[in-house]
């Protein structure tokens, strides 16, 4: 079978790299890809978001299955158009997206289906926020613990977390006054600002099972500490043990089943990767911050490299909506943790074009895998191409190895510029060591 995966990031080429392993595959095309698929996978110059041809594509390479990655082309209906066309696709259609494309839909769904999520109030108007705001928190300086979020898909930058009401007001002049999100800002939530650990659980379901995969850990700040401007991801750790298993009992049956369930109910089917971005608080529990719609992306690379079975067979069965009848997967008990090296600049502006060095030496050490993200390819040269660049990616005995082993194959790769967060898996060894202690 030929399969074809749809996009050019980290999580694309981790996707193309598990695929390819398949006995059941000839051949992995990466739409548009980069540099690192070109390696693992062949290329195709088709845009994410160009459907007539990637559909075109896929009929003259008499595609087995499409499996798409970011969350833009699923927002604008790509899956329906392959069905439509009688095509094999992974991913759900444009409405059941909706989970992912507008915050206020989501929260909305949230609140129906009776999941644990932070208070909220959906706003299109930025005088009326600020009114809100104004009459909510009436000092200047007064505390404003909230989140103002843009509606609609901004690359992960839309999310502006608050402490005073000064920036509060100013988020909102962002979003909806200077429209830095574009059209995403079209709407806006603010919502409380929820305190405690986050965690990613995600699963992949057909619309009637439901797959839970190992819980994760993303780290959104840019900076160490978790200080800095929110980023689509600075790197990923798997599994957390902040998720222990009757938390994910708890999680399963509380959130990830009403939600399925209640889009059944409302004739938008979820099929695919649900993605809960959760907040553990300490007081209330867990409470779902967002919901993706795909593998999240760095999370999707510590993930995959753990899944000892074939991922096509996972995929196949939800395209079939025969998901209840595949053997579980089956899992490397070693966590692994993902670490981005991000361009001099990023979640800013930044330059492209540097000549990366080192990922050959990098990829021959031990349980190491480098997975591109934004790279592309100038000659024979290997260039970065945009703001994340590469993901990092080690397996260990424990965490405290799988770190050793990531940053020690950060230490190979080097362009100018080139940087990246010190501190990825050490919330985990903190919380084991804070366990240890109360025991």
């Amino acid at each position: 079978m030929k399969v074809l995966v749809v996009g050019n990031g980290g999580r694309e080429h981790a996707l193309a790299w598990k695929i390819s392993q398949s006995s059941r595959v000839t051949d992995v095309f990466v739409a548009p890809g980069n540099a690192g698929t070109a390696r693992d996978a062949i290329n195709v110059d088709i845009g994410v978001n160009d459907i007539e041809g990637l559909i075109a594509f896929a009929k003259k390479e008499n595609i087995g299955l499409t499996v798409v990655g970011p969350e833009a082309p699923l927002s604008i209906g790509i899956v329906d158009a392959f069905e439509s066309e009688k095509l094999r696709v992974f991913g759900p259609t444009r409405q059941a997206a909706q989970l992912e494309s507008s915050k206020a839909f989501c929260k909305n769904l949230l609140r129906q289906a009776d999941v644990p999520t932070a208070d909220f109030q959906v706003f299109r108007d930025a005088d009326d926020a600020m009114r809100f705001i104004k009459g909510r928190y009436p000092g200047e300086r007064d505390r404003c613990p909230v989140v103002v979020k843009a509606d609609g898909l901004a690359a992960g930058k839309g999310v502006i977390v608050c402490k005073r009401r000064n920036d509060a007001l100013e988020a909102i002049d962002r979003i909806a006054r200077r429209k830095e999100f574009g059209s995403a800002g079209a709407q806006m939530i603010i919502e409380e600002r929820l305190e405690g650990q986050e965690a990613s659980v995600l699963a992949i379901t057909d619309g009637k099972t439901i797959l839970p995969l190992p819980p994760a850990q993303d780290h959104k700040p840019a900076f160490d500490g978790d200080t800095g401007p929110n980023t689509g991801g600075m790197g990923a750790y798997c599994p957390t043990p902040m998720v222990d298993d009757a938390l994910m009992a708890w999680i399963e049956e509380h959130v990830l089943v009403p939600s399925v369930h209640t889009m059944k109910r409302n004739r938008k089917p979820f099929r695919g990767v649900l993605y809960a971005g959760l907040m553990l608080t300490p007081q209330a529990g867990p409470k779902v911050l967002e919901y993706n719609c795909r593998f999240g992306d760095p999370e999707c690379q510590p993930l995959l490299m753990r899944l000892k079975s074939d991922l096509v067979d996972i995929l196949d069965a939800v395209v079939d909506q025969s998901l209840d009848q595949i053997e579980a997967p089956e899992w490397d008990e070693r966590p692994v943790i993902c670490v981005v090296m991000a361009s001099k600049g990023y979640p800013g502006d930044y330059d492209n074009g540097e000549v990366i060095s080192g990922i050959d030496a990098a990829d021959e050490l031990a349980d190491v895998k480098v997975f591109h993200a934004g790279t592309t390819l100038d000659g024979q040269d290997v260039v970065t191409s945009g703001g994340r660049v590469l993901g990092v990616t080690a397996l260990g005995d424990n965490i405290a190895k799988a770190k050793l082993n990531a940053y020690t194959a950060v230490q190979q790769v080097r362009w100018s510029g080139s940087w990246c967060r010190k501190d990825i898996g050490d919330k985990a060894m903190q919380f084991m060591e804070q366990q240890a202690a109360e025991m």
